[in-house]
């Protein structure tokens, strides 16, 4: 009797499954109502529970949003809803815009991955610990080139309630030349450019400076011809003077119970961190990472530095010492997560937590804002949330809604 009631279920799953019509091009399906009800109840419980104001988050399944949604509010004091649409800053992640503007210009010959970073500079870069060493982009591209954030200097980089007064030329010489205001020994390590890896704001911020020489524009004047405006990111850019203000989530930090809104800043250093869009925006130019280099025939990066960009350095041969194989691997301004398993980038700064990530294959991509920051135990309601999200996202990719349930 029960394997008649079993065969019956499969049958009855079958026929809906044979009589959805297969997918059009740029089209989206929802997912099955229960499975979405479940995800909402997760992720509103865990807001709830830490105190995260808004959340906007999109999922990508074989090179197409599938799903996307906001939850919460972008401005709480005046209920406005945070939407995929919502701009606000998303950290790190900002170093993905970087690594494709540079792999730009080593396409058009104007820069080289391997060769001393002196050769594009108006001042020069030596770790004192060992003068001999050259630094190169590659190794600023992979977090190990000996270059570490004192954060004594860098905390004053920050700047609230508008954009930093202080050009970022200005701030990098004052911090590499021997006598300069922030210059100290401290500001490398001890160890030989490319031996071991550090995440380094004020390496990528020069990256970025590199890049902007190289190009003869500023980054976000460059980024807005080369990939805003091609990918239709109309609500994307770098500085607060160019965004939408209305538009612009406000940003909180969650302490002890209390929800605090704190100002919106700029950042000397923006090349680390300061790109503002969407998650609908940042998705395209997700899509176009995870397409080759490009997305909806619209081109950003050829494929050979797509590949290059996207490809894991490091191999047994030149692996960092402290940074085993089973913690992961780094692309260029790319990386792996959660020990491996997943690549792309994060970010996280005062009010701000990001992710774009995907599988290793490419195939299955999550999108997540917070525009609220959480410190100590209450960062596992954020960890929460992406694990549901992805979880989500799984499910999806597969197109079997039940697997995967407990």
């Amino acid at each position: 009797m029960r394997v008649a009631k079993v065969l019956m279920v499969i049958a009855a799953a079958l026929a809906v499954l044979l009589s959805v019509p297969p997918l059009a091009a740029g089209e989206t399906r929802p997912a099955p109502a229960n499975a979405s009800a479940a995800l909402d109840a997760v992720i509103v419980e865990k807001m709830r529970e830490v105190g995260i104001v808004g959340v906007g988050a999109a999922i990508i399944v074989d090179r197409q949003v599938v799903w996307h949604k906001g939850y919460g509010f972008a401005d709480k004091q005046r209920s406005k809803p945070f939407t995929p649409d919502t701009v606000m800053g998303i950290a790190s992640i900002t170093k993905t815009f970087v690594g494709v503007s540079m792999m730009r210009a080593v396409h058009e010959g104007k820069l080289s991955l391997d060769e001393d970073i002196n050769q594009y500079l108006p001042f020069r870069v030596v770790n004192p610990h060992h003068p001999g060493e050259i630094i190169t982009l590659r190794q600023l591209a992979t977090l190990t080139s000996s270059i570490t954030d004192r954060w004594k200097v860098y905390s004053g980089t920050y700047h609230y309630d508008g954009d930093s007064p202080e050009r970022l030329g200005h701030f990098l010489e004052q911090y590499f030349s021997v006598g300069g205001k922030y210059y100290s020994r401290d500001n490398f390590l001890d160890a030989r450019p490319g031996t071991r890896r550090d995440y380094s704001n004020i390496g990528a911020a020069l990256a970025g400076y590199i890049v902007e020489r190289a190009v003869g524009e500023p980054l976000n004047v460059y980024t807005r011809k080369h990939i805003f405006e091609p990918l239709n990111m109309s609500n994307s850019g770098w500085f607060l003077s160019e965004i939408d203000l209305g538009n612009h989530s406000r940003i909180y930090v969650s302490h002890n119970g209390h929800i605090i809104p704190i100002a919106l800043y700029g950042s000397t250093t923006y090349p680390d961190g300061g790109v503002r869009t969407s998650v609908a925006d940042l998705s395209k130019f997700f899509l176009a990472l995870l397409g080759g280099g490009a997305h909806e025939g619209v081109r950003i990066l050829d494929k050979a530095g797509t590949a290059e960009m996207l490809r894991f350095q490091f191999t047994d041969a030149n692996r960092p010492v402290n940074f085993p194989a089973t913690e992961g691997n780094s692309g260029l301004f790319w990386r792996t997560k959660f020990n491996g398993k997943l690549m792309g980038f994060g970010g996280n700064d005062p009010g701000i937590q990001t992710e774009m990530l995907s599988d290793l294959s490419g195939k299955v991509g999550l999108v997540l804002f917070m525009n609220t920051s959480l410190s100590g135990a209450d960062q596992q309601a954020s960890t929460a949330i992406f694990k549901a999200l992805w979880k989500h996202a799984e499910t999806l990719g597969d197109g079997s809604p039940e697997k995967g349930r407990h």
